[in-house]
């Protein structure tokens, strides 16, 4: 496997590769939209317009399945946001790969790349610059401890008495527990959604060394990745909304 561009910033590790790829689909998204909503036509919509308003109208079936669309409208803009910018950060790693050889100490911004310092004679290390984003697990973290936050955040501001009586139940005793199910549905997004993309991204890798023969398996495999960027997208999103709905909305019965 090849090495990322790590630096030490203020004893914290920063991959640039990781900073490069966010950039990148931020921006991606950003013009998509953007490019979607310029020439707005009823009479005549372009074909992004479209797939945009497609787009829109399946996120309001993702939030209308785990809750009353009614108390939902308001995340419909977070469940577009989420789907659209995870499903191309999992797709960025899959047409190419950016590596650069170093034989030396390389540096960025004046600060030496950690996997280049201690290069001995003879010694070399390939970069990899351009990757899924999504394929590094402190990025799916960051997306998993967002939604974490807006969990409980509005839990706490809709529905403050059911939300904070809901750690008690059905006994006191299941306190600890309770405690444990909320601190693993963050855990589980960001290692499910990291570990389906490092996964598809390695076996391009391991497909790519085969060489000539390995270009068949390589297409199918694309094509297969696309579908998992897709389903993991989705995945992540609905279960956004699902935990939202569970935080947030109070059902009397």
């Amino acid at each position: 496997m090849h090495d990322s561009p790590i630096i030490n910033l203020g004893g914290f590790r920063l991959d640039l590769s990781a900073v490069l790829m966010l950039t990148v689909t931020c921006v991606i998204v950003f013009v998509l939209a953007r490019l979607a909503v310029r020439k707005l036509s009823v009479e005549n919509p372009s074909k992004l317009q479209n797939f945009m308003e497609w787009v829109v109208e399946f996120v309001h079936g993702l939030i209308a399945s785990a809750m009353d669309l009614k108390k939902g409208k308001g995340y419909v803009s977070l469940g577009l946001t989420l789907i659209l910018f995870i499903f191309i950060a999992n797709l960025l790693g899959l047409p190419f790969a950016f590596v650069t050889e170093a034989h030396h100490t390389e540096y960025v911004f004046g600060l030496p790349l950690e996997s280049t310092e201690h290069l001995a004679e003879g010694e070399h290390s390939h970069i990899n610059w351009w990757k899924s984003p999504t394929a590094d697990i402190s990025v799916t973290t960051g997306l998993a401890l967002m939604v974490f936050v807006i969990i409980h955040v509005q839990g706490l501001r809709l529905n403050r008495k059911h939300y904070l009586k809901h750690y008690v139940e059905p006994f006191a005793i299941f306190l600890p527990i309770n405690i444990v199910e909320n601190i693993a549905k963050p855990v589980a997004l960001a290692i499910r959604l990291y570990a389906n993309i490092f996964a598809g991204e390695v076996l391009i890798y391991a497909i790519l060394k085969a060489g000539w023969l390995g270009i068949p398996f390589l297409a199918a495999w694309q094509g297969f990745s696309i579908f998992v960027g897709a389903l993991q997208a989705f995945i992540f999103t609905i279960l956004t909304m699902v935990y939202i709905a569970q935080a947030s909305v109070h059902e009397e019965h």
